[in-house]
């Protein structure tokens, strides 16, 4: 296979895959038959380019090519009439760029809120980021063979709940908009730390979380909550390079190689940011602004964890329910005032359900039990966060402190 021809290929599948099965979905009325004809374009990509050359637009070519085998499969179809009304394009909403039209219909069908929500997130990936049913099965933790029943659940579901291949109207489109927003800020975290394997990083699935972000900004433009997640998106990914060492081995941002991180993206979050700040600010945008702080201070020493701290409060009053951010907060406040006040903060979580079997608390008590000096506690608490962990590469770097607090004078 020619190099060249299967990197542009790759590059068609990251960057049309969406496209050309949401207008492939339009002509069709059927999912299944939009998937497949999609996946077929592709095949004959890979057949056709080497001899023909790379198209100069890729997406047209696949689109059209997807579109000929979905005519040529109804055309055969004695019942067309009965496919047609399994998806029912009711009025969208018009705009100059059909194809993004295509693309957004996609997104609020696989987010559509008669499924539920890991339905949607499988959806979502299989169907507009194009994972294969082994992949998404592998990002969210089910076997294969459970994600392709829950996939195919679902579509058979889109089709005798005869939900709408639509952009939801103007008086629904706030009301779902905040589900897809969810959605993608999922694919995204599960990529930016896989729940297991052997890579610290999915970056397949965070690069498809971006890939949508910048899609539902291109399409929502003055939507303030679209902004804001694409920057804080960004200014997480921006890391991205700097977060595992030549070795392998998980860097924390106090290790890490600031002149690794990408200055551009960087630079694009930061303006996002503050033109959401600009309007009422939410969830994502004060998220985004704590990133923010990591990402502009030169140095370690210089993050200034005193307006960290005062972000994550503000988080904690727009999100009370959420003790990830009061964990994220007490850490913050161990960073400014010192470890003795870092443990102080997570006393009250100790006893919080819902971080019961949540490793990054145990961990957060281990480092502040280790800088303190007790380690026999230090050594109990990263035990405890081994055994919640399931990424290899948070296993080893737990496993490398847990070993240096047992070997460190004192221990006992």
């Amino acid at each position: 296979m020619d190099e060249t021809v299967a990197a542009a290929v790759a590059e068609a599948h990251r960057r049309e895959w969406a496209l050309v099965l949401a207008t492939t979905a339009r002509f069709t009325r059927d999912l299944d038959l939009a998937e497949e004809c999609t996946q077929e374009a592709y095949e004959q990509a890979l057949r056709v380019w080497p001899e023909a050359g790379v198209p100069d637009r890729p997406g047209a070519w696949l689109t059209r090519v997807a579109r000929n085998r979905a005519l040529d499969v109804l055309r055969r179809e004695t019942g067309l009439r009965r496919r047609l009304p399994l998806l029912v394009d009711g009025e969208t909403t018009p705009g100059p760029d059909e194809g993004a039209d295509d693309r957004l219909r996609l997104i609020f069908t696989c987010c559509h809120p008669a499924l539920g929500r890991e339905t949607q997130v499988a959806l979502t990936l299989r169907l507009v980021c194009g994972l294969s049913t082994g992949e998404v099965a592998r990002a969210l933790l089910v076997p294969k063979a459970t994600m392709a029943a829950r996939v195919t659940r679902a579509k058979r579901k889109i089709e005798t709940a005869r939900i709408p291949y639509r952009v939801p109207s103007a008086e629904q489109l706030g009301e779902r908009v905040g589900a897809v927003l969810q959605v993608v800020h999922l694919i995204f975290t599960t990529g930016h730390t896989a729940p297991d394997g052997p890579e610290l990083m999915r970056r397949d699935l965070a690069a498809c979380a971006v890939d949508l972000a910048r899609l539902l900004r291109l399409l929502m433009p003055t939507d303030p909550e679209t902004g804001a997640l694409l920057a804080l998106l960004l200014l997480n990914q921006a890391r991205a390079a700097g977060r595992v060492g030549p070795d392998g081995r998980m860097l924390l941002l106090s290790e890490q190689d600031r002149s690794r991180w990408d200055a551009a993206m960087i630079a694009e979050g930061v303006a996002l940011l503050s033109e959401a700040l600009r309007r009422a600010p939410s969830r994502y945008a004060v998220e985004a602004a704590i990133a923010a702080v990591h990402a502009e201070a030169p140095a370690w020493e210089a993050t200034d964890w005193d307006e960290i701290v005062g972000l994550y409060t503000a988080l904690r009053r727009m999100w009370p329910g959420s003790p990830v951010v009061a964990l994220n907060r007490a850490a913050a406040i161990g960073m400014r005032d010192g470890p003795e006040a870092g443990l102080a903060a997570l006393e009250p979580l100790l006893g919080e359900p819902a971080l019961a079997t949540y490793g990054y608390l145990s961990a957060a008590r281990a480092d502040f039990l280790r800088r303190l000096g007790r380690r026999a506690e230090a050594a109990v608490a990263y035990t405890e966060a081994i055994a919640l962990t399931g990424n290899d590469v948070e296993r080893d770097f737990l496993a490398r402190r847990l070993r240096e607090v047992r070997e460190s004078p004192g221990h006992g």
